[in-house]
Order: C-alpha cells, then sequence, then structure tokens
C-alpha cells in the first residue's frame, strides 16, 4: 500500500527542527551541569603598609573569594618590594602616594583600600578616585563632615564607589543585635552602655591631633556609635559629652584621653557611653522591654562572645577574618554595581556624631541636637 508522503521537505524540515531542538536542550543541559569558570577576582591595592595593613588586611587578602592584591601604595620602597614579594605582583606595580594618579593606566586594579593616618584620608581616596579606582576607607572616613563631603563628591565625580572599613558590620554577633532591633524579640532597645578603651603606652600618630583629628573617640569610641544606631535601628537626634581630666597630659597634648557621651534617639532611648587610652574596657549591652543582648569582647577582631537574657548566643559559623568578609563584600558590590551597605554616607553620618560629641564636651557638656 502506497503511503501518502507530505510535501517535499516539510517532514525533512520538521525532523531536523525536531533534533536541533532536543539537540540544544540537551546541550544547555549539559552547560548547566558543568563547572563555569570562576569569574575574574577584582584586584585590589593597599595605600598604606603600617600595622593593621600588615597584621589584619595582609591575612584576609590571602582568605578573600572575589578580590586579589595586585599593588600596593607606600612611601618605603622596601616595604612595597616585600609585599610584591609574598603576594606575586610586578614590583612596577608599587605605587608612591605622589605618582597615585599613574594607578589610572593599570587595568589590573580596581579598588585601592586606603589605610593611612586620618588626615590623609581624603587626599588619598580623593586620588583613587580620580585615577578611576573604587575605594575602600578606613574608619573615620574623614577628620570632618566637610572632609567626608569631598570625599564623596570625589567619588561620585568619576563614577566609583565608596565604602567604609566597618568590618563589624558583617561579623555575626553583630548581625545579630541588627536582627533583634528589626524583630524585636527583647522589644525596642532603649538602654545602652559600654565603649572600647585601651592603655597607651608609646607615643604614636592616633594621639597626634595633625594625623588623627583626636584621641580615642576618633580611634575606637566610634565602634560604640556604630553598635548604638545597629541596637537603636536608627541615627541619634542629640549628644551630651565630657571630656575627663587627663592622668598623662604630657602624653596627650592635644588629644582626649577619655571621653565619655550621651546618645539620644527619637524613641526615647538612650545609650552611655566612654572611650579612654588610659583604661581597659571592651563591651556593649543593649536593654528592651523584653530582654537584654550584651557583647564582651565586643569590638576586638575576633573571638567575640555574646550574652543574652535567654542564654549565650553562639553563631553557627564565625568566618576566620572580618576583614575578608568585608572587603569580599565591597567586591561584590562593585561587580553588581550596587551600593555597599557600609557606605560613604554612613561614615559621613558618624562624623556628624562625633563632631557633636566634641562640641558637646568643648560646651562643657551642652545637649547638642543633631540631624543625620
Amino acid at each position: 500500500m502506497k503511503k501518502n508522503h507530505p510535501p517535499f521537505g516539510l517532514g525533512t524540515r520538521r525532523s531536523f527542527f525536531g533534533r536541533f531542538a532536543s539537540g540544544a536542550a540537551a546541550l544547555s543541559i549539559l552547560v548547566r551541569g558543568r563547572a563555569q569558570p570562576a569569574p575574574r577576582k577584582l584586584g585590589i591595592a593597599i595605600a598604606g603598609l603600617g600595622g593593621y595593613a600588615t597584621g589584619q588586611l595582609a591575612p584576609a587578602l590571602k582568605l578573600t573569594q572575589h578580590v586579589e592584591i595586585r599593588g600596593v601604595v607606600t612611601g618605603s620602597l622596601d616595604k612595597g618590594r616585600q609585599w610584591a614579594r609574598e603576594f606575586g605582583f610586578p614590583e612596577n606595580y608599587i605605587y608612591s602616594y605622589d605618582k597615585m594618579s599613574r594607578l589610572a593606566d593599570n587595568r589590573d586594579i580596581d579598588i585601592v583600600y586606603v589605610v593611612t593616618p586620618n588626615a590623609l584620608h581624603l587626599a588619598h581616596a580623593s586620588a583613587a578616585a580620580w585615577a578611576g579606582k573604587h575605594v575602600i576607607c578606613e574608619k573615620p572616613l574623614a577628620l570632618t563632615v566637610s572632609e567626608c563631603n569631598a570625599m564623596m563628591a570625589a567619588c561620585r565625580a568619576n563614577k566609583v564607589k565608596l565604602s567604609v572599613g566597618y568590618r563589624l558590620q558583617f561579623e555575626p554577633h553583630f548581625n545579630e543585635l541588627k536582627r533583634l532591633a528589626r524583630d524585636g524579640d527583647f522589644g525596642a532597645f532603649k538602654t545602652m552602655s559600654g565603649g572600647l578603651s585601651f592603655r597607651m603606652t608609646r607615643p604614636q600618630w592616633r594621639a597626634e591631633r595633625k594625623l588623627a583629628g583626636g584621641g580615642p573617640l576618633m580611634d575606637l569610641g566610634i565602634y560604640a556609635v556604630q553598635a548604638a544606631c545597629m541596637a537603636a535601628g536608627a541615627n541619634p537626634v542629640a549628644i551630651t559629652a565630657r571630656e575627663l581630666p587627663k592622668r598623662r597630659p604630657e602624653f596627650f597634648r592635644d588629644v582626649e584621653e577619655t571621653i565619655e557621651w550621651t546618645m539620644e534617639f527619637a524613641n526615647g532611648a538612650k545609650g552611655a557611653f566612654s572611650t579612654s587610652y588610659d583604661q581597659g574596657l571592651d563591651r556593649f549591652r543593649a536593654e528592651g522591654d523584653k530582654g537584654w543582648f550584651e557583647l564582651a569582647p565586643a569590638f576586638q577582631y575576633g573571638a567575640l562572645k555574646a550574652n543574652t537574657s535567654r542564654g549565650p548566643f553562639t553563631p553557627a559559623a564565625v568566618p576566620p577574618s572580618q576583614q575578608a568578609v568585608q572587603i569580599d563584600n565591597f567586591a561584590q558590590c562593585v561587580r553588581e554595581g550596587r551600593e555597599s551597605p557600609v557606605s560613604g554616607e554612613m561614615g559621613r553620618r558618624d562624623m556628624v556624631i562625633l563632631e557633636a560629641i566634641y562640641k558637646s564636651a568643648a560646651e562643657r557638656g551642652k545637649r547638642i541636637e543633631i540631624a543625620v
């Protein structure tokens, strides 16, 4: 019996497209199932090779998943060569501070992490921005609010992102503090206290106003300011402060040795804190109507410990480096084109608060209202 064949080519075309679709689907499944190559790591240059860069950032950059170090900015060629040998980048990727504009010609470097003394943050972060590099700047962001504004303007003008080195914003104990504040497990935190202090035993730039902009408040007190804003889930509306008499005035000639302050929030919450270069303190406590949360130690580089009114809090996992998580987060922000959760705006907010603390202390504890 003779079969009825379709018009010439129709069956052939249908068979072909059917086979093509089946093959494409199979190929798609195969591609999806196959391990894709990891995206290129972003390159970072460290500007300033002092104690924090050497002791914390260098180990962190051996753990980062999205960033690798590809250069340094330093005033010491010998230090730069040591870093080049350790991390395997060429010596022509070592830059001096007055030649940071040449970073614009280096396509291997995407980010500059500024770790120089506070008074140099604006100049070095702006130089990186004008070279077209995204910027992480250590805290405090700058010496003044006006300097923060200038740094942010330089980054906006060059369409680069700006982040502050607020490592604890990514730390699991502080993530729990933020969750508690958001979800209200213990009610709104209405009373907060604590601070960070240590005894400074040798002269260093952190005790010189021209380089640090202030004393322990700029260096250590900013941690308590950050924690209070996390616990309150808001920015403060008023500040009162006082500087305590110096026990070693010859050592702290032009910066405070110890300072205490209170932060007021719009919902009635208050936080009382202190910071010093002449005593030991590392604690933060937040209390609500239904419970409390306490960190002690609270602000160090690792091994934080949390207790609550319901018992100890132990995170499921604690990263080996707070700095590695912080840096990786910024790299992902750069890659995905989104703003950092620890943006220049947050750094500027904190400088508004620090300026108000200093103003209140200078005016014998006058209550200073702020809007941030």
